[in-house]
């Protein structure tokens, strides 16, 4: 099943839903990464930056996989693919979820409690509604999260 196209002017999205994790390759007809506007300012999207810290469940793959996917899915997002790797011998964890509207990345240190997570979207989606999924996913003790308005005054 192909999971990505890089060529074609209408790109294949992977569509999961994440309680039964069945997947479908489908065309995207409209864009999903436009401008918006927030209090007469114009920007690309918003970026968050989050720090989980004594945070659990770091060196699961399927744990990380299934967060990404439900964060995608809260946050009202469209999967085009997912990559991750499982570091020996610490098991961290480094991956990617690409977006139609950006990217979801993540990175652990299962050793030290510690995930550092970025999460840029623009269009329609709503990067703040990953957050309590991550709380809820990983446990952390605390959780630090600082947002960018990304391409701001370009336009």
């Amino acid at each position: 099943m192909e999971s990505e196209n890089h060529f074609s002017e209408n790109p294949l999205v992977e569509t999961c839903s994440s309680s039964d994790n069945n997947c479908a390759v489908e065309h995207l007809d409209e864009r999903k990464d436009y401008f918006k506007e927030r209090a007469g300012v114009k920007f690309a999207g918003v970026h968050l930056i989050v720090d989980c810290i004594g945070a659990k469940n770091l060196s699961s793959l399927e744990k990380v996989e299934l967060c990404l996917r439900d964060a995608i899915e809260a946050a009202g997002a469209t999967l085009l693919h997912i990559h991750l790797h499982h570091f020996t011998p610490n098991g961290g964890i480094s991956g990617v979820a690409v977006l139609a509207e950006s990217h979801i990345s993540i990175h652990t240190w299962p050793e030290n409690g510690y995930a550092a997570l970025d999460v840029f979207m623009c269009g329609d989606a709503d990067p703040h509604k990953t957050i309590d999924i991550f709380k809820a996913a990983f446990e952390p003790d605390e959780l630090r999260c600082n947002e960018l308005l990304r391409g701001k005054d370009v336009l």
